[in-house]
């Protein structure tokens, strides 16, 4: 990240100075005005999924317009906080069901309460020197946003090819210094944007570590609905077998992936009770209520799983698409799970200069992976190679966008 006036602000000083970049933002100061070098642009950069929302949801909100007069709960209400239990228990099995009183909060979408969730998290133990936040690299903008804001110094765990695109457990267990001043490590499975899926043993990994070291685990899951072939296990299911259950652990998830629903604003965070509470009464301080009618539509949306599956249907049609146009390219892999691409080009010069290229020549916008990753504990940037495509367009738009940078990138 690039520091203003050669300064170099911690915490909360960094969002407030502007030194955080976001990685959209970054993007338009690379391409400034250059054109789009077709009469057709097509932009794969932002994950706003296109597939159809279930089709009840606006008299879902219809029926509940009376509510807008009221205040909603903070806590969400008691249908809402039952659907997210009954759906978990579904997906996850029966030991996985959720206390909807003690171990559930409704979020307005998960970003604010990944980013919100580091404040509590900081503020939960002592310890010696500056608290760490220790985030998976490549990472989603919200994890270091809440880092900085919680005055903790982020810590990136570079998650390369090497080590199956996800944090390398081992070599982090290796380094107890770290451990011992961490209050917080984020993960992602499937991971965005590399898709890959971390298994319950790796799961299982990350929780002894928390444990270990009296950290919470936040497990982000936004993607967990849309995969290729087995369902990714969720840290539920993995907690939920262990004597502790859900201690050290908060999961995240959310409708806007699912259900095709991102300007909902629904989401929700579940897990370790104790924290859950404290959480509950920060966002009780300082944050929104969500809608009342957003509660009664989520409910109804937790409880259905046909326009899901649908959704999956969709996003296999696009994998299949990719399959044929990118096999033996970019180092291409079908995606275990979520519905981004990424893709090595370091052949072509590196992502920066594949994305202006693409831009120039084609007109398919997509993201350099550089810009969603920093240098990590090594120095160096696991996306610097990489370009992220979100598979959000049409399968035909998806088609034509992949054959124009087959032909660029030749």
């Amino acid at each position: 990240m690039t520091w203003p006036s050669g300064t170099s602000p911690s915490g909360l000083a960094a969002l407030a100075h502007g030194a955080v970049l976001s990685p959209f933002t970054q993007l338009r100061k690379l391409l400034g005005t250059t054109p789009a070098g077709h009469v057709e642009p097509i932009d794969l950069t932002i994950g706003e999924p296109r597939e159809p929302m279930p089709t009840f949801v606006v008299d879902k909100l219809l029926e509940a317009a009376p509510s807008y007069a009221h205040y909603p709960p903070i806590r969400g209400t008691a249908e809402m906080r039952g659907a997210i239990s009954a759906w978990a228990a579904r997906r996850y099995g029966a030991t996985a069901a959720l206390d909807p009183e003690r171990e559930v909060l409704p979020l307005n979408g998960s970003r604010e309460g990944l980013f919100l969730a580091a404040l509590p998290a900081a503020g939960r133990t002592q310890v010696a020197g500056r608290p760490a936040i220790l985030m998976c690299n490549p990472y989603y903008s919200a994890y270091i946003g809440g880092a900085l804001a919680a005055n903790a110094e982020p810590m990136y765990l570079n998650a390369t090819e090497a080590t199956g695109h996800l944090p390398d457990l081992d070599a982090l267990a290796d380094d107890k210094p770290l451990l011992e001043r961490t209050v917080a490590l984020y993960l992602c499975s499937p991971a965005n944007p590399q898709g890959a899926v971390a298994s319950p043993g790796y799961i299982s990994r990350a929780l002894e570590l928390a444990r270990a070291y009296d950290f919470l685990l936040f497990f982000d899951e936004c993607y967990s609905e849309i995969y290729s072939d087995a369902p990714p296990a969720g840290a539920l299911q993995v907690a939920a077998a262990t004597p502790q259950r859900f201690a050290n652990l908060v999961v995240f998830n959310s409708l806007s992936k699912r259900s095709n629903l991102p300007g909902l604003r629904s989401g929700f965070c579940a897990g370790d009770a104790g924290f859950i509470e404290t959480f509950a009464e920060l966002r009780n301080m300082v944050a929104p209520q969500m809608p009342g009618p957003t509660q009664h539509v989520s409910a109804a949306v937790w409880a259905d799983e046909a326009h899901v599956e649908a959704n999956r249907v969709a996003y296999r049609r696009k994998y299949d698409i990719c399959d044929r146009i990118l096999a033996g390219r970019y180092g291409y892999r079908r995606p275990a799970g979520g519905f981004f691409l990424w893709l090595d080009v370091s052949n072509f010069g590196g992502a920066a200069q594949a994305t202006v290229t693409l831009w120039q020549r084609a007109g398919v916008k997509v993201l350099p992976g550089a810009f969603l990753a920093q240098a990590g504990r090594d120095g160096t940037n696991p996306g610097a190679n990489y370009l992220r495509l979100a598979l959000v367009r049409d399968a035909a738009t998806v088609g034509e966008a992949l054959e124009r940078l087959v032909v660029v990138l030749a």
